[in-house]
């Protein structure tokens, strides 16, 4: 039988703005939420593939964060409550107590503090390349007081969209993708360069992309930090990450899963979009867990 998917948007309304945001359900079955990685190229149209394999067990809910996605967006100043906040608001209203959140990249460390905090809110936790460290203080090694003015630059209306353009535009995403996000070189085809283009230029995604990149967007401001999170949470999390994984994160995620309550699966293809790229491996790490009657 053929599943169906329906699309939805959620009227979140934060610092005085009533922001869209656009989800997507399928599926039947004990509930999954899952929520895509924060980028400038980040939809919950990169959870398709792995939700359309999900679908046959699980009723799945995937959900675009504020300030991404492909939807037009206000010109907030986008800070780590707001994202707090949301995903309080997206597990007590839109997915009640999930049965697991599926949470990939920057967004794992919100959905382990939301865990810590109301224990059972998130359900089983499987996180996908989880990173906590934006990519500026990443390739820097440290956060610098010259990030926050870049943050300003982009956020002028006349400077900062051509500043934005010049940083997102065909030939910088194809990089990008081919340098850390995809292991293969051509996964990134023509219709799927269109989508992702798509993204960076809907209206007023500037604010919310060059804060994740300046690390405005990070929860947690060490690897200590990062840790002690993960061990508050009492159940075991599930990490999943490819091998190809570039270097830095990749010591952040094997450093996660020496945690006694973190149980990994290493996936061989991928890299940081794994979960987009190789979607029959991850589910197939994910499902066994999903389906563990108990976890150890």
């Amino acid at each position: 039988m053929p599943v169906t998917k329906t699309e939805h948007e959620i009227a979140w309304t934060w610092a005085g703005n009533t922001i869209r945001v656009g989800y997507d359900c399928s599926g039947a079955g004990p509930s999954i939420l899952l929520l895509p990685a924060l980028s400038s190229i980040s939809t919950r149209r990169e959870m398709r593939p792995l939700q359309e394999r999900l679908t046959s067990q699980f009723t799945t809910t995937s959900v675009d964060w504020p300030g991404f996605g492909d939807w037009p967006k206000p010109p907030v100043d986008w800070r780590p409550d707001a994202y707090a906040a949301f995903l309080k608001h997206v597990v007590t209203d839109l997915v009640p107590k999930p049965f697991a959140t599926i949470a990939a990249g920057h967004t794992a460390c919100y959905v382990m503090a939301q865990g810590a905090a109301v224990p059972g809110s998130t359900g089983r936790l499987c996180l996908i390349a989880p990173t906590w460290r934006g990519p500026l203080p990443t390739m820097m090694g440290k956060r610098h007081t010259a990030f926050r003015q870049i943050v300003r630059a982009f956020d002028h209306r006349v400077v900062g969209p051509l500043l934005y353009t010049l940083n997102v535009n065909r030939f910088v995403i194809r990089a990008m993708a081919r340098g850390h996000v995809y292991s293969d070189p051509n996964w990134l085809t023509a219709s799927r360069l269109a989508e992702k283009l798509a993204v960076t230029r809907a209206p007023g995604a500037r604010h919310a992309s060059v804060r994740f990149v300046a690390g405005e967007l990070d929860l947690v401001r060490s690897r200590a930090e990062f840790l002690a999170l993960a061990g508050r949470i009492a159940d075991t999390i599930l990490v999943v990450f490819a091998e190809g994984t570039p270097p830095r994160s990749k010591a952040e995620m094997e450093a996660l899963a020496s945690l006694p309550n973190v149980r990994l699966s290493r996936i061989v293809s991928g890299k940081l979009a794994v979960h987009e790229e190789c979607p029959d491996d991850v589910a197939s790490a994910i499902t066994p867990f999903l389906r563990s009657d108990r976890l150890e």
